[in-house]
């Protein structure tokens, strides 16, 4: 373990984060990727909170990173509490089932306490986040845009504990995310990089049931 460390991003590091964001990604939720695009783009939107953007290193060589933007809360009356959405979260290939994700999520966990955050909501697949504290949406009864909406994949983590209140919540999200909707410039991004197959995978699949499927009363 000596020879981890994890840091603060800095502008040096941004092409290798992309680099290693696009490997993380290839094929897993969708023919290709997009996260990287992503990436590229969430760093000059104002939700985007540097503060929270972490690199993993072995032996001097980034193999993880963690991003943060804002996100928010509504409770019944309206009122709203700024809170985390993390993601992306990446570990490259070689270097996976090893526990770094788990050392990311830590280090920044601690990090966002110290800035006043004790809620993080993220949109995955349940089995990469569960053991991390993340629950259902529906167990801390926040739904997604409508009430009655609690989508499997939208999980929540308390960061300190009943930080929710038992409220009754509506979850808002960054629009950090929409600039991912302009294939264009997706495909254009990808093409500065070395050219990768893209191919269906099962984890596709896997994740097309999570993202569209819902936690019912």
């Amino acid at each position: 373990m000596n020879r981890l460390t994890i840091r603060l991003e800095t502008e040096k590091d941004y092409r290798a984060v992309e680099e290693l964001t696009r490997e993380a990604f290839w094929n897993v939720y969708k023919p290709g990727a997009d996260e990287h695009y992503f990436v590229h783009m969430m760093r000059s939107h104002p939700d985007f909170i540097p503060e929270l953007a972490f690199v993993l290193e072995m032996d001097g060589k980034i193999v993880g990173n963690i991003m943060y933007t804002k996100a928010w809360l509504a409770d019944e009356d309206g009122n709203r509490k700024e809170i985390l959405s993390c993601g992306p979260l990446c570990v490259a290939p070689a270097y996976q089932r090893q526990k770094l994700g788990k050392l990311l999520i830590e280090h920044s966990f601690d990090a966002a306490r110290k800035m006043g955050y004790d809620v993080n909501i993220n949109f995955g697949n349940p089995g990469n986040y569960v053991s991390r504290g993340f629950v259902s949406c529906k167990r801390k009864n926040v739904c997604f845009m409508t009430h009655g909406n609690y989508p499997t994949a939208l999980l929540v983590c308390e960061m300190t504990a009943g930080a929710l209140d038992g409220k009754a919540w509506t979850y808002i999200p960054s629009t950090a995310a929409d600039c991912c909707e302009d294939t264009a410039a997706v495909e254009a991004f990808d093409a500065t990089f070395p050219k990768k197959e893209k191919a269906w995978m099962p984890s596709q699949e896997e994740f097309y049931i999570y993202s569209h499927s819902s936690v019912v009363r």
